[in-house]
């Protein structure tokens, strides 16, 4: 069996929208069929803050209601071995890329971007933080996070893992 092709999705805490990400697309990944292909993962750049810890329950909640479970999650920190082991690295903002940016070394830079550049046609390019903001910006994020999930898998099923 090939190697699975691996994809991490980063925020800051790694308690709000990466782990949503993460299991919106294993999600729709086994729904397609895909799983056994694919493996996911989520960890943030500030994720020490929150290590160990389960997500945001309010993202446990309406990730629940949506069919998406984050139960068995928990918040990490982006490591130096990360940007060997995964083939992608998704990033929801623009200042956790910068902050990527720097401590990715030279030779993995082409693995990072941005998750909703796999949103054609969306017109924004960050995925919103809703952690100081009510349950409504939860939704928000999956329902920004299903548009690119399955770009990305459509992607990938393609042969075009890269944007």
């Amino acid at each position: 069996m090939a190697k699975p092709y691996r994809v991490l999705f980063v925020c800051m805490g790694n308690i709000c929208r990466s782990p949503i990400a993460e299991a919106v697309a294993r999600t729709l990944a086994q729904q397609q069929g895909l799983g056994r292909d694919l493996d996911f993962d989520s960890a943030g750049t500030h994720g020490h803050y929150h290590a160990g810890e389960a997500p945001d329950p309010r993202a446990r909640r309406v990730a629940a209601r949506r069919g998406y479970d984050l139960s068995r999650l928990r918040a990490r920190a982006v490591i130096d071995a990360d940007f060997d082991r995964f083939d992608r690295i998704l990033v929801m903002d623009e200042a956790n890329l910068a902050s990527l940016r720097r401590q990715c070394p030279d030779e993995s830079r082409s693995k990072l971007g941005l998750f909703l550049d796999y949103a054609t046609g969306l017109g924004i390019a960050e995925v919103p933080d809703p952690y100081y903001g009510a349950e409504s910006g939860f939704e928000r994020v999956i329902d920004l996070c299903e548009l690119a999930a399955r770009g990305l898998l459509a992607d990938l099923a393609a042969g075009r893992g890269g944007r």
